[in-house]
């Protein structure tokens, strides 16, 4: 079996199937590069004395907007109590306090209910456990291994992965009767994003060469609060900051947020993020401020390395206020699965943020993504291991998508790919970003297909990092021109308003094209 990913869904995935199966998990970077390690909110689960399953799916049904398949959210937060207790007993510590895991809520979440690890480190001290045990697994790591393609058994069931080893410059095909897709979001497809370099899209359009539906692709959810400063990365500033008790102000101090719905920085990240988007286009500012004082000193304790990066910065959270606005932060729509991580090709199976598995709807609530990774990774596994026993000898005729480099083959210079990246990025965030209309979004969808046909000519792993991305973001256009309304965290300003008519699923698949499904 072979998992693409070294992220949570990954890690979960792979140890998962490791007793039963020979697994290889290929990861194009260092083992540790996943984008969970960067996690700071949390993990939410109905683990609490006054919590319930039934309380979790009604908060997260809730901010899905009416798009998230009911059946997938309460496999979520059922199975969600069982894999806590799996996370613990491979070695994650979380947070306790009396001996009793300490629990804490966000915005939109109803009850205290999101558990963290080492304050405000929570995906990496899970990460860190998932692959310390990994190593200890039987599991083979593929690290610096790209895969550039999909092979596929007279076109119709994935039996393994292209792949180009970084280090060497060699292809190589390895077979595999299931294959799970892991590869994590695409947030690098934007100008400013909290996501690691590594978070190019590049699994969805694997997937999608390969003949896979993909689902909802318009829905990108917009971090409200990353850090918004001149020479700094956009660093992500929890959720949980505002749960303790942070205010979102402009440089008068005013919470404007408030504004927009009574329950102000608590209200669901598509509502912040509009808000903080709408002040910053009328007030001509490049950022408003998120203000810690109203939880004193103990900001530094409850949030070590938020406290720590600013300090950098020249920031102290317990005093000042920190200069944040938007950007782009998770990819809700992705290759769409069903309860079992199943995609619509036989043998390929996907999980976490590259995933459509339904739970989100139009719009994440906050600390489901770490727990849907878990959930949906386990699942994933536990029916590629059913899959791989029943699955015939594979038997490979083609690779859509690949494009495998030739040891000794000269690569076109670094330069022109990361001008093309570049130039994705600007027109991503200036046709696809927190507000679109149609003329921004077709000016997008037409650079997007420029730049994937430029870089058709280059076989480097540059070449397919920049094709994979561009398609992927030509996907993300493509998918907010059909949806003519507001809904969630896909905001159009020409189609203000939510409609019943788009109570539906964008569907598409190559060489079908989009089309909406209502049945969902």
């Amino acid at each position: 079996m072979i998992v693409i990913g070294s992220g949570i869904a990954g890690l979960v995935a792979a140890l998962t199937a490791a007793p039963r199966a020979r697994v290889a998990l290929v990861t194009k970077g260092a083992l540790d590069d996943g984008c969970s390690r960067w996690a700071q909110g949390g993990i939410a689960a109905a683990v609490g004395p006054h919590d319930s399953p039934d309380r979790h799916f009604d908060d997260t049904v809730a901010a899905g907007r009416g798009l998230s398949d009911p059946a997938a959210a309460r496999v979520l937060v059922d199975d969600g109590p069982a894999r806590i207790r799996e996370l613990i007993e491979w070695g994650v510590a979380f947070d306790t306090q009396d001996g009793e895991l300490l629990l804490a809520r966000e915005a939109a979440h109803s009850e205290q209910r999101i558990l963290h690890a080492g304050g405000d480190g929570t995906g990496l001290e899970i990460e860190t456990a998932l692959i310390r045990r990994l190593r200890r697994s039987g599991a083979t790591v593929m690290e610096q291994s790209l895969v550039t393609g999909l092979l596929l058994d007279h076109g119709r069931r994935c039996v393994g992965v292209e792949l180009f080893d970084v280090a060497s410059g060699a292809s190589q095909r390895v077979g595999g009767s299931a294959t799970i897709l892991a590869s994590g979001g695409a947030g690098q497809l934007w100008r400013n994003t909290t996501n690691p370099q590594s978070a190019t899209g590049d699994g969805i359009a694997l997937a999608y060469q390969a003949g896979a539906e993909v689902a909802s692709m318009e829905f990108v959810q917009f971090h409200p609060t990353a850090l918004a400063l001149d020479g700094a990365p956009r660093y992500l500033i929890s959720e949980a900051v505002r749960g303790e008790g942070a205010h979102i102000v402009d440089d008068q101090g005013r919470r404007f947020v408030l504004d927009s719905d009574p329950r102000g920085e608590l209200a669901g990240r598509d509502v912040v993020a509009r808000a903080i988007w709408d002040e910053l286009q009328r007030s001509e500012a490049s950022s408003v401020y998120l203000d810690c004082t109203p939880i004193g000193e103990r900001a530094a304790i409850r949030f070590p390395t938020i406290h720590r990066t600013c300090l950098d910065y020249g920031i102290d959270i317990t005093r000042d206020r920190i200069p944040i606005a938007p950007a782009a932060h998770y990819l809700i729509g992705g290759v769409r699965t069903n309860l079992s991580g199943a995609s619509s090709v036989a043998g390929l199976y996907a999980c976490g943020e590259v995933a459509y598995s339904g739970v989100h709807g139009a719009n994440r609530l906050a600390s489901n993504s770490l727990l849907e990774s878990a959930v949906f990774a386990h699942r994933a596994a536990v029916a590629a291991l059913s899959d791989h026993a029943e699955a015939p000898r594979p038997q490979v005729s083609q690779a859509p998508g690949a494009r495998p480099q030739a040891p000794g083959t000269r690569s076109p210079a670094p330069k022109r790919s990361d001008a093309m990246l570049d130039r994705l990025r600007d027109v991503m965030w200036e046709g696809a970003g927190v507000v679109r209309n149609g003329a921004g979004l077709r000016s997008a969808l037409s650079a997007c297909e420029d730049i994937t046909a430029a870089a058709e000519s280059d076989h480097s792993p540059a070449g397919f990092r920049v094709q994979a991305a561009a398609t992927t973001a030509s996907l993300i256009c493509a998918a907010a021109l059909v949806r003519e309304e507001s809904r969630g965290c896909h905001l159009r300003s020409d189609f203000p308003d939510a409609a019943e008519q788009w109570r539906g699923v964008v569907v598409m698949q190559k060489q079908k094209g989009a089309h909406v499904d209502r049945n969902t």
